[in-house]
């Protein structure tokens, strides 16, 4: 029997969408400059209210005295379900599973691959055969079915012979000779005979990263994506010739690379600042006139007096790659706590996670590490969540979900707790 709509909405969820951005966009960028009074202003404008913003304690200890019990117990009902459930997705982090949060009431989780994922693989300076790897094998691995790869073509070419054998070898199903933002769009809307992708995953240049971050929300995508980084943390002991070509390394990427490096030792930045200059004019055309750019304008060398300095402004940054070439390596890895990926010793640098050793080389940028990792087979899989109860239970939750619901003012919601306390005979009271 073919579907058939018995009503169809006029609108959908994405109708106000863009009078909803630009207000907001103006919005946010006047209180990016008006700051706190900004906020003030605004809050007594729209919501009436002319107080204090931040809640005193004081406040609260009035609140926890003055409100009625039974609203707290339910508020604590409430509470203690969501914790337990917490708990539990946190113990069980990673796999299927369902927990009983209280007698008849029963709630789990099903961990299920997009459908369809874009994954694309830059080639414009450089072939990223590197890039294929990452985002088409991590997305075959997480058990997507339908993998979509876009590359840029060269003229009379196509896409880079190597990106597109790594892309194949990977597991692509569909391979376009599409670049930048007519790769992005191909892939979220369907084109040239695909399925619309779930989520977009890849590098990418400035464009790129524009163009996801726009359809972001009609779109899944990995992270939002800014100039690759590198950090070096160095103490005394740091080789610095290992630690300037480290840092040229990353830097060769483009002109607005940032190459950073965070040291204890006076010695070891004098050795890095005159080596570096030296390395950049030894690289051939291409990446040494990314390379200079790089370094000349977003390249920093700070000096700290402690190795917990160092973690501070390493956490601060939170930078992309992070290289850690101090005599106590365990130490650092304990304490740092903001970054893509780290590289502990000298022994290990960016390139070769960036190519083959193993971890995943899309990465967040532009401090993103403060609240996201990079790519991994959890960005493809869905985490979702189930519930379902038995009639007896319902004398506990329905009262307390209709109560709640009153507490806000959500009369329609307060309704679908009582219509099943009355069939299966409870009171709501």
């Amino acid at each position: 029997m073919a579907i058939k709509y018995l009503k169809k909405s006029p609108k959908t969820s994405s109708t106000d969408d863009l009078k909803t951005r630009e207000i907001v966009q103006n919005l946010l960028h006047d209180l990016e400059k008006s700051r706190e009074d900004g906020c003030k202003e605004l809050t007594k404008k729209f919501d009436k209210y002319d107080g204090e913003i931040i809640v005193s304690k004081e406040k609260i200890e009035e609140i926890n005295k003055t409100l009625d019990q039974k609203t707290k117990d339910d508020i604590k009902f409430s509470y203690d379900r969501v914790r337990k459930f917490a708990e539990a997705q946190l113990k069980n982090y990673g796999q299927d599973f369902e927990v009983e949060l209280s007698k008849g009431l029963y709630a789990g989780q099903k961990l299920i691959p997009v459908n369809t994922a874009g994954c694309y693989i830059p080639g414009g300076r450089y072939a990223h055969i590197a890039s294929a790897v990452m985002s088409v094998t991590t997305a075959k691995v997480a058990g997507v079915k339908n993998i979509i790869a876009c590359s840029p073509p060269k003229e009379g070419i196509g896409a880079h012979p190597a990106i597109v054998y790594t892309a194949n070898l990977c597991g692509a199903d569909v391979i376009l000779n599409l670049g930048g933002v007519p790769a992005i769009a191909a892939m979220t809307y369907g084109m040239f005979g695909n399925s619309p992708a779930d989520i977009l995953v890849g590098p990418g240049n400035q464009f790129v990263a524009e163009a996801k971050r726009i359809l972001f929300g009609k779109v899944g995508i990995d992270l939002f994506a800014g100039p690759t980084e590198i950090a070096v943390i160095a103490d005394e002991t740091a080789d610095p010739e290992i630690v300037a070509v480290d840092l040229v390394g990353q830097a060769e990427h483009g002109y607005n690379s940032p190459a950073w490096l965070f040291t204890t030792s006076k010695k070891v930045a004098d050795e890095v600042i005159k080596i570096i200059p030296e390395l950049i004019a030894n690289l051939p055309e291409v990446p040494r006139i990314s390379a200079e750019a790089a370094w000349k304008n977003y390249g920093e060398v700070i000096l700290c007096d402690t190795d917990e300095e160092m973690v501070k402004i390493s956490d601060e940054y939170a930078p992309e790659h992070l290289e850690v070439q101090t005599k106590n390596l365990k130490w650092f890895h304990e304490k740092l706590k903001n970054y893509g990926s780290l590289f502990i010793g000298e022994e290990t640098t960016v390139a070769y996670g960036d190519k083959c050793s193993g971890t995943n080389h899309i990465l967040p940028t532009k401090g993103a590490g403060r609240y996201t990792g990079g790519l991994f087979v959890g960005k493809f899989i869905k985490t979702l969540s189930f519930q379902r109860m038995t009639k007896e239970s319902t004398k506990e939750v329905g009262a307390a979900a209709a109560r709640i619901s009153r507490y806000e003012g959500m009369e329609a919601h307060a309704r679908t707790g009582d219509v099943r306390l009355r069939k299966y005979g409870y009171s709501n009271k």
